[in-house]
C-alpha cells in the first residue's frame, strides 16, 4: 500500500548566533545533504519538474528551514507562493521543529489564472488560533519573496543569501539592530562575517526532507468522499493517490481500502 522506504535520513544542522554590536540573528547551514534527501525522494515517486521551478523550491525549503529555526519550537508553518513567472505555478513548504523536518511540492495543474501572485503564510501553534497573512508576490525571487514577507507582514527587517555549496544565511533585526548595516550588507560581507563581526551560538537544531506521509494517513482523506468518486477512483479496482504535501504517490487496491475502512469504522 506505501512506496519502497528512502534510506535512513540525517537531520542537517543549523545553527543561530546572535550578532555582536550589531543586535541581530543570524542563521545558517548547508542544505546538501537536505537536498540529496529531496532528489531521491523525486527519484522514488518519478517525480520531474521544471528546473526552474525546482531552484525556486528548493530556495522556498531552505528559507523555511532557516525561519523556523529562529522561531519557537512549538510553531508549524505553511507557505504557499502563487506565480505568474516564470510559469505560472503554486509553490507549497511546510515544516516544523519539533519533529525538525520541512516537505514540499510544486503544483502545476489547476492553478488559477486571476488575481495576484501571492505569498501566503499560515502559522499554528499549540493552543492558540491560526495565523495567516497574505502579500503580494512579485518576480520569481523566493529569497527576496520571503524578505517581503518579514518586512511586510513581521514587520521586522531580514536578508537571506545564496551562499557557495548549497548554504543559506538568514540575518534578522533583533530590538535596536543596527538596521542601516543590515540593510546594506552583501554578499561578500556575508563570506567574511566570522572574520569582521563576533558571533555567540545560541541554538543548534536539525531538520530533515520529511513528509510522514503514508497510504494510512491518506486513506482517511479518500474515505470523505461520495460514493460516486470513491467508484471512479477504483473504477479498475485500484486507486493511486498523490499526497498534497510531497506529492508521493501511493496505491491500493479496492480490498486494502474495504478492510481499513472495516477496521476503522466506529
Amino acid at each position: 500500500m506505501s512506496a519502497l522506504p528512502l534510506p535512513e535520513l540525517s537531520p542537517i544542522p543549523l545553527r543561530s548566533y546572535f550578532v555582536r554590536g550589531r543586535n541581530a540573528l543570524l542563521v545558517r547551514g548547508s542544505f546538501q545533504p537536505m537536498y540529496l534527501d529531496y532528489y531521491l525522494h523525486l527519484m522514488q515517486h518519478s517525480i520531474q519538474q521544471n528546473e526552474k521551478l525546482d531552484d525556486m523550491l528548493k530556495d522556498t525549503l531552505a528559507a523555511l528551514a532557516l525561519h523556523l529555526c529562529s522561531r519557537p519550537h512549538d510553531e508549524t508553518v505553511a507557505w504557499t507562493i502563487h506565480m505568474k513567472e516564470p510559469l505560472r505555478a503554486n509553490l507549497f513548504v511546510t515544516g516544523s521543529t519539533n519533529p525538525g523536518r520541512v516537505t514540499g511540492r510544486v503544483f502545476t495543474e489547476d492553478v488559477k489564472k486571476e488575481g495576484e501572485a501571492l505569498f501566503i503564510a499560515q502559522i499554528n501553534r499549540l493552543n492558540q488560533p491560526t495565523r495567516q497573512s497574505m502579500i503580494e508576490f512579485h518576480g520569481s525571487d523566493v529569497l527576496k519573496g520571503v524578505e517581503d514577507f518579514y518586512t511586510i507582514s513581521e514587520q521586522r527587517l531580514t536578508r537571506f543569501f545564496r551562499l557557495p555549496d548549497e548554504e543559506y544565511v538568514q540575518i534578522s533585526a533583533e530590538p535596536d539592530c543596527d538596521e542601516i548595516w543590515l540593510s546594506e550588507i552583501q554578499l561578500e560581507n556575508v563570506l567574511e562575517i566570522d572574520q569582521n563581526e563576533t558571533l555567540s551560538l545560541l541554538e543548534t537544531r536539525g531538520y530533515q526532507f520529511e513528509c510522514g506521509c503514508s497510504m494510512d494517513r491518506l486513506l482517511p482523506i479518500i474515505n470523505r468522499l461520495p460514493k460516486e468518486d470513491l467508484d471512479h477512483i477504483f473504477e479498475d479496482g485500484n486507486a493511486q493517490v498523490t499526497c498534497p504535501r510531497c506529492a508521493a504517490v501511493f496505491r491500493a487496491t479496492k480490498a486494502q481500502f474495504d478492510a481499513w475502512r472495516l477496521a476503522n469504522a466506529e
